[in-house]
């Protein structure tokens, strides 16, 4: 197996645990902004405190895809930078200002018009970053995006503006709240009430990813050929089999409130989703000029990125299993 493909493979798991992880915590937030009733308050302090211990560790791995990028695939990155810039700032933007909004609402004043500012900040930035996110994925396998000779050909809008990159998005939006509602029905394992809040919003997120995947599939058809002919390949209804069965046991499990089953479902059911839509973009990084391995960087540097890899992933792996067995054992 050649380098690049391994570290296409590193790459892949490490999007995949991201949604996971950080994916969640975009969810969270929001919740946190749609909270609402007589228990709202208690809403989104249980969301603060699932949030709190580990959502910066969890952008380790959104950075770590960033390194893999621009180092494996230096010219995919620069030609991502630039055919994307306007979505990726936005998404940066989302980021910086989420996380300095969650930090000052802790902090500032206690004033409900103060951390009404906050949380209003912290919410939308939660739900523009995820949509943007999925825009961007999305305008990497429109074909919209054209590369020569490492000169991105056509402009700064292609691809992520399009009815397809837009319904990536609100699908990418849908599918975080959904794992973060399942996420804190045990967080909030403590306090029924509020458990069958975040378990309801579970079951409404859930039910409504099945039309927008279908939206998606759909727009796919035209806009992103591709892709289409990839989700269609023999090997994609086994993989919808999969998502669906384990879409169908969160869903049953949410309604018995069997919630720990209900994570593992869904975990199951992110993975499974972001797998197949990568394997359907393969080999491309950009379709149609952009590949792994015409893109890739020389075997030297490839050899020294495994090594480097293999020695963080010594530190990093323990550090993280530390960290969450700290604050997310018990749970």
């Amino acid at each position: 197996m050649s380098l690049e493909i391994v570290i296409a493979g590193v790459t892949l798991v490490s999007l995949i645990i991201y949604a996971l992880m950080g994916g969640a915590d975009f969810g969270g937030g929001v919740w946190d902004l749609l909270a609402r009733g007589p228990r709202a308050k208690r809403q989104r302090q249980i969301v603060a405190d699932a949030i709190a211990p580990i959502w910066e560790a969890n952008h380790v791995w959104l950075i770590l895809i960033v390194v893999l990028l621009f180092t494996a695939w230096p010219r995919a990155f620069a030609a991502m930078m630039t055919a994307l810039h306007i979505p990726l700032t936005i998404m940066l933007i989302g980021i910086v200002l989420r996380g300095t909004a969650f930090v000052f609402r802790k902090y500032d004043s206690k004033r409900d018009s103060v951390q009404h500012r906050w949380s209003l900040v912290f919410g939308i930035s939660s739900l523009v970053t995820p949509v943007v996110q999925g825009m961007t994925l999305g305008a990497l396998a429109t074909g919209d995006i054209r590369v020569e000779k490492s000169l991105v050909l056509t402009g700064f809008f292609a691809g992520w503006l399009s009815p397809f990159a837009w319904a990536c998005g609100v699908f990418a939006l849908v599918l975080f709240a959904f794992l973060a509602a399942v996420y804190l029905t045990l967080d909030a394992a403590a306090e029924p009430e509020v458990q069958n809040d975040f378990r309801l919003r579970a079951i409404w997120a859930e039910l409504a990813l099945a039309p927008i995947a279908a939206v998606v599939f759909f727009t796919s058809r035209g806009e992103a050929p591709e892709m289409y002919r990839g989700l269609t390949n023999w090997w994609a209804p086994w993989l919808l089999v999969v998502t669906s069965g384990c879409a169908l046991v969160a869903l049953g499990a949410l309604w018995k409130r069997s919630f720990k089953l209900a994570r593992v479902a869904a975990i199951g059911q992110v993975t499974t989703i972001l797998a197949g839509w990568c394997l359907a973009q393969y080999p491309h990084l950009i379709y149609p000029d952009v590949t792994i391995t015409n893109a890739a960087a020389p075997q030297i540097t490839l050899k020294l990125l495994v090594i480097a890899l293999g020695v963080g992933s010594v530190i990093l792996l323990p550090s993280l299993y530390y960290l969450f067995k700290v604050f997310k054992g018990s749970r």
